[in-house]
């Protein structure tokens, strides 16, 4: 799976010789420029394992590297530095310290899904993007993205609740992620709802986003859901060998006292 594009070398590898001289032929200027040689150590072997083991990244090991999806990618178009093929080949020898060296670009994937669309293996590179994106966030190398943490607070509503209450998803959200409710479209959208909407469905909003009603029956389909995304997130975590770093800390911890528990 060779790479082609010299845009996507770094700088520092290239050398370039003003005078160069080989078997008799004159290759000074670009014709002389080499990719230095290097022995790479800090590559992670499991890395396209753990891809694999997040949603949307099952089929990572299928990509034959012939650009589709690049080519065909929205973000690309705007901004070159965006290049899904890239970073599947990364993900696929291990190169995790190039990773990180994007990881401030890769959650600009808008899901717009033409590179899925376009892949002829079925590799699903958009789902691909949004696996290494949370890859990014369970190793702790990026803080949690506002829609990572609107995800969790939509699914906890439905959880607890068996259905949705915007009020109570707009609140928690804008709290997490430490925004203030006085955001001047929030206030506008109040206001029209307040001219426009009868008093009748006002009140049960108000009274839905004060009491936060359940879904009739739920609470046997909220066992069942918790105990599923509870194997789900374990299995995950088994994956990327989270819960063995966790054991490991605990273990260099050492064992901790009941007076040293409560003051901590």
């Amino acid at each position: 799976m060779p790479i082609h594009e010299q845009s996507l070398i770094r700088p520092e590898n290239l050398t370039t010789h003003d005078q160069l001289v080989v078997d008799g032929v004159d290759v000074s200027g670009h014709w002389s420029t080499f990719i230095q040689s290097r022995v790479v150590t800090d590559y992670n072997e499991a890395m396209q394992d753990e891809i694999a083991a997040l949603p949307g990244g099952e089929n990572v090991h299928r990509c034959w590297q012939c650009g589709s999806c690049t080519n065909s990618c929205t973000v690309n178009a705007i901004n070159p530095e965006f290049n899904p093929r890239h970073w599947i080949y990364l993900v696929r020898i291990g190169m995790e310290s190039e990773i990180l060296r994007d990881k401030d670009i890769i959650w600009q994937c808008v899901s717009c899904n033409k590179c899925t669309y376009a892949c002829p293996r079925d590799v699903v590179p958009e789902g691909v993007m949004k696996a290494l994106s949370h890859w990014l966030e369970l190793k702790g190398h990026v803080k949690p993205s506002p829609s990572m943490v609107f995800d969790e607070v939509f699914s906890e509503q439905v959880f607890q609740h068996g259905k949705i209450e915007e009020g109570r998803v707009m609140q928690r959200f804008f709290k997490r992620t430490g925004q203030s409710l006085n955001q001047p479209w929030l206030i506008e959208m109040m206001r029209r709802m307040l001219r426009h909407l009868p008093v009748g469905m006002l009140t049960k909003l108000g009274l839905a986003t004060l009491v936060a009603p359940r879904t009739s029956g739920w609470s046997g389909a909220r066992a069942a859901i918790e105990e599923y995304v509870h194997e789900q997130e374990h299995k995950r975590r088994r994956a990327l060998g989270l819960d063995a770093l966790i054991e490991a800390a605990k273990r260099d911890a050492g064992p901790v006292t009941a007076g040293e528990g409560a003051r901590s």
